[in-house]
This record gives C-alpha cells, structure tokens and sequence, in this order.
C-alpha cells in the first residue's frame, strides 16, 4: 500500500487510476473505478496538494502531476472532449496479467465489471463536448470492449450499449472540429513534464531531424543496394517477413538477441526476470506492440512482449500491408525498444526506483522516450553493424516518431487535415493502407503522441550535458543508472540524473 506522503500521492493516484493500477501495480485499486463525472471530477482536484516532500526531486515531481491533472481536468476539461479516458476506466484486460491468484482477479474482474454502469453514466454525462471525429474514431475501441464481457452479463452489457449510443449520437451530431489549438497543447505539455514548451521549435527540430534521418536512412540503403532508390530497397526490407504464424517464433528469438547483446554491453543496471511473446488481446487490436512488465508494487513475475498479427478475415492484401510492420529488421528494432534496453529493462529498474512517489507515477514522454532512445542507441553502439538493413529500419522508426510529432501538432493546431496526415506518413515512413490510417487516427485519441520523439530528445540533451559535466568521468553505464534511478520522471526534470550521477 501506499505509504509514504500518502495524502498527496493517494490524491494524484485517484485522479489517474487505471493508469497506477496497471502501471504501477497499485492494486489496492482492483474492482474499482474512476469517478469521472464533472463532480466526481471536481472533488478529486479539490484533494489535491499538501505538505512538501523532503527530497526536492521527489517534490518536483509529484508536483507535475498535481498541475497536470489541474490542467487536463480543471482548465480543460479534457474528460469532457475525450473519450478516451472514460474507455481507458472500463478496460478489464490489466485482471489478465498474472499478478496474483486466479481466483483474486477474478473477483477484482467482476467488481469492476459491475462498477460498469456507475462508470457509463459518468461518462455519458461527462462527455458533452465530443467533436464527431473524436466521437468516431472512439467507436471501435468502445465496441470492442464488449469482448471482454461474459456471455451472461447482461447488465454492463447493456450500460455499455448506452456508452456506444452515446458516441453514435456525437459523431453524428457533434462539432466539426477536434483541434485543441497550440496553446492548450503546449500548457498541457507544460504542465505534465515540469519544463516550458514551445511548440514552433519542437516543429523546427522535427524538421532537422527529419533531414538528418532521411540522409541516414538513404546511406543505409546505398550500402544495401548502391542502383537502387532508398524508397526501393526500403520496399524489399519491409516486405522481407515472416508469414502471420511466424511473427511471434521471430519475435522470441530477437527479444533473445538482443537482451543477450545489452547485457554483454552493460548498457542498463538491471536486466534480470523473464520476457515472453505472446499477442495482444483483441480489445488492443489496435497496437502494434507492447510490454507489460511486472510492475513495481506486484510480486515478481514473467513480463510480456505482445504484437498483433493480422486478422485473418482481412483481405489478402490488407493482411500482407500490416505483416509489413513485423519485417526482419524492423521487429528486430521494435524487440530492442520493447525489450533489452528498452521498456522491459526500464520495467526492471522501475521495481528498484526509491521511495513510492518514483515507483508509482511514470512520464510517458520519458518512457517512451527512453524505449526510443535506445533504437538509436543500439545503432551507436554496434547492434548488427554488419546489417545495413537494421540500421535502415531504425532510420524509417525514427522518421515515424518525428512524422508523429510534427503531425500531432499539425492535427492539434489545425494546420493539417487528417487525408494530410495519411499523405505525410506515407511518403516519410513508407507506410501503406490500414497502417498509415490506424497511425493518423492515432492522433485524434491522443494529443501527447509526441511522447516519443520528444522524451528521447531530452534524454539526448542530457547526455551530451553528461558528458560535459562528467568528463572523463562519463560512461553510458553510469549515466544510464542515473537516469533511471529516477524511475520514469517528468522530462524537465532530467538535470537530477546529471547533478547526482
């Protein structure tokens, strides 16, 4: 249980529930929901603050999340606009890990399903100010949650119906519009990453990087096929995998590889427990990968790297467009960014964090961040020099989050439709059909998709001051071990890991 400063974090833990539930393994949260309701809402932040924690680090970071549920939920409301959070409060598959006795989380899944209604209800009456496009694209994750209830259940069968009818009604009826605008994105990044945000040069760094990979990824093909046009042999990689029934056989050989190769680098402090393969349950159909990991407050268990493959009631060419994510080298990249050095590694480490405030409340810039981070990372110290292809593969995901990030601001700031997007992620990141539409509708559920590039930027910026700090004294190691002795801390708040490493 939650121990210390209890007041303060238990208060910042209610207003972001199934995330410390599933993140954080805080299980005294099972069978529970969020009370989203605009009162509910209004309660929770009423809660919010207390005395100052003894560790100015530890403060400054639970301060971030008290101002960044302030602003997502009290100036912006975005429980109100987004339906995503209120989806995120229904979702049952966090009782599938396995982190306690079978028949526990099946009690915990059935209190929770029963909650159901409550739930709805605060949502329906929470969501007055969905944009239809919003609204829709919610659709098929609310429906699909609908897998996750028994045949028998009636009753939160039926208050989901409800939840479902509710979106049906708003993506019909709802404004046009689902531009948040710059200013909203930049407070709200702000606000959750403790550091000033400015939008126009996060942009301008996209741009630069964007050249930067393209020449990177063009000199990784040339060596592959020095006739042929980067697009070309960027074709003949991503069409280089295995059959739907071989894409998990490949993925647990290179979840082998490379943890094998992080621990004979050195380059993380704790790279113990188990990583299985398994795939994603149909309600997250949606990813293309993930890791869960045994949290830090569960006891200690196997962590799972899951992909999807494709539906089998696709047609021929939609199935082979998706197989095109899970070719060789680039699922040998996804394996290093969800495995060894990425999250799975992270996970470890998180399990050891000090104190409840780092062990409970993760940045998903640095998170993901750091998993990215480690792509590039992999390239900078040798991971398959002999492969062109790989790194070619690792220069296509870098330009993925970057068209990530200057999309997610497009879309937010209104400067590109969503047919713009689908165009740009085609012609930056070789993307095709259903993906490069599932990577635009990505963005409309998700205003902070550019967690990615972004936290890994920081990372980098702190490196380099690492290194001029430290002098001789740097190695990737020990950095490594100082960033993430922190945990998974809000991105402006990575100069601790310089000034105590």
């Amino acid at each position: 249980m939650i121990t210390e400063y209890a007041g303060r974090l238990r208060a910042v833990a209610d207003l972001n529930l199934p995330a410390v539930r599933t993140d954080a393994g805080r299980h005294e949260y099972d069978g529970r929901v969020q009370d989203l309701s605009p009162a509910g809402v209004r309660g929770a932040l009423a809660a919010l603050g207390g005395p100052p924690l003894a560790d100015p680090h530890d403060e400054a970071h639970l301060a971030a999340f008290e101002e960044s549920a302030r602003v997502r939920f009290g100036e912006y409301e975005l429980h109100r606009v987004n339906p995503a959070p209120h989806l995120d409060n229904l979702d049952l598959s966090c009782y599938d890990r396995d982190y306690a006795p079978a028949g526990e989380r099946a009690e915990a899944r059935r209190a929770h399903l029963k909650a159901w209604p409550d739930a709805v209800d605060a949502a329906i009456e929470a969501l007055d100010r969905v944009p239809a496009a919003l609204a829709g694209n919610a659709l098929g994750a609310a429906r699909r949650l609908g897998g996750q209830v028994a045949e028998g259940d009636e009753y939160p069968k039926r208050a989901l119906d409800l939840l479902v009818a509710h979106l049906e009604r708003a993506a019909r009826t709802g404004g046009p519009g689902v531009a948040g605008g710059g200013e909203r994105l930049a407070r709200l990044a702000s606000a959750a990453e403790a550091v000033p945000v400015d939008l126009a040069r996060l942009a301008a760094r996209a741009d630069a990087e964007r050249d930067a990979w393209r020449t990177r990824l063009t000199e990784a093909c040339r060596r592959i096929d020095p006739r042929s046009p980067a697009r070309h042999t960027m074709a003949t990689i991503l069409d280089d995998h295995p059959d739907a029934a071989g894409v998990l056989d490949l993925a647990t050989g290179l979840v082998a590889e490379v943890t094998a190769w992080t621990a004979e680098r050195g380059l993380v402090p704790h790279l113990d427990g188990e990583c299985r393969v398994g795939p994603t349950a149909p309600e997250q159909s949606w990813q293309v990968a993930t890791m869960t990991g045994a949290a830090p407050y569960e006891p200690d268990g196997p962590s799972w790297f899951r992909i999807t493959p494709p539906d089998p009631a696709w047609p021929a060419d939609q199935r082979a467009q998706w197989l095109q994510m899970y070719n060789r080298s680039g699922l040998a990249n996804i394996a290093v960014h969800e495995a060894g050095p990425g999250h799975f590694a992270h996970g470890r480490s998180l399990r050891r964090a000090a104190g409840d405030v780092r062990r409970t409340l993760h940045s998903e810039p640095f998170t993901e961040g750091w998993a990215h981070y480690c792509e590039q990372l992999a390239v900078e110290e040798g991971f398959r020099a002999h492969d062109p292809r790989f790194a070619a593969s690792v220069a296509r995901d870098a330009l993925l989050r970057i068209t990530r990030l200057a999309c997610a601001i497009g879309v937010q700031t209104a400067t590109m439709t969503l047919d713009e997007v689908v165009r740009r992620y085609e012609a930056d990141t070789f993307m095709a059909g259903p993906a490069a539409r599932a990577a635009a509708d990505r963005l409309l559920r998700d205003p902070f998709a550019i967690s990615y590039t972004w936290g890994k930027w920081a990372i980098l910026d702190a490196r380099e001051e690492a290194r001029a700090r430290w002098g001789a004294g740097f190695s990737l190691a020990r950095f490594h071990r100082a960033l993430l002795d922190l945990g998974a801390p809000p991105i402006g708040l990575l100069g601790t890991a310089v000034a105590r490493g």
